[in-house]
């Protein structure tokens, strides 16, 4: 494992295959030394991926998020130009509703407030606040299909180390099949010449 490994665009690196077992696996020493570094990266893939679904999981609940955010602004935006009040259903919590009454600003620069998160709420226009959320909802998307190609790419590394210790595995029962055959049949053969 000497080798220089190649990594995806986000640094993770790609499991090595192995195609010589016999490399790896020349003494027993070695074999067990390998199967731990098999088992170790294997953890360590394993681990980044349950840090990526944990946060494809958080990228999954904040986009419809966005996605209505950015439904209620750009509402906001078609009515500046009426001279009637807009009248709108708002979500206040999960099962909370209310009736909001909003009239536009005469001089098109109505304010949207927008909670950035850690209990920061800053005010916009809303053509800022339109952008902004465009920026977010493209930012969220692009990051979610990164941790999808992410989460793809470790379960084929997770299987590439699977087989890899699978291999290294049966060579080295393999060999220690061979080598109990070999003594059995030293100890076995000069009492079968003795009796000739």
């Amino acid at each position: 494992m000497s080798q220089s490994l190649e990594a995806n665009p986000r640094g993770i690196p790609r499991a090595p295959f192995v195609s010589k077992v016999e490399e790896y696996a020349a003494s027993e020493a070695e074999v067990e030394s390998t199967l731990r570094k098999f088992q170790e990266m294997i953890s360590k893939y394993k681990y980044m991926q349950g840090h990526l679904l944990q946060r494809k999981q958080s990228l999954e609940s904040k986009i419809p998020d966005i996605k209505k955010t950015l439904e209620m602004v750009e509402f906001l935006i078609t009515g500046q130009d009426s001279e009637e009040p807009l009248t709108s259903h708002y979500e206040l919590n999960d099962t909370l509703y209310a009736h909001a009454r909003l009239t536009p600003s005469k001089d098109g620069k109505s304010t949207v407030y927008l909670w950035l998160g850690a209990n920061v709420m800053l005010e916009y226009t809303t053509a800022e606040a339109q952008t902004l959320l465009q920026q977010k909802l493209g930012s969220a998307k692009t990051s979610l299909t990164q941790v999808d190609e992410d989460l793809e790419f470790l379960r084929e590394q997770i299987t590439t180390m699977e087989v890899n210790t699978a291999r290294v595995y049966n060579h080295d029962v393999k060999m220690r099949r061979l080598r109990k055959q070999a003594e059995g049949s030293k100890a076995g053969a000069p009492a079968i010449a003795g009796k000739a």
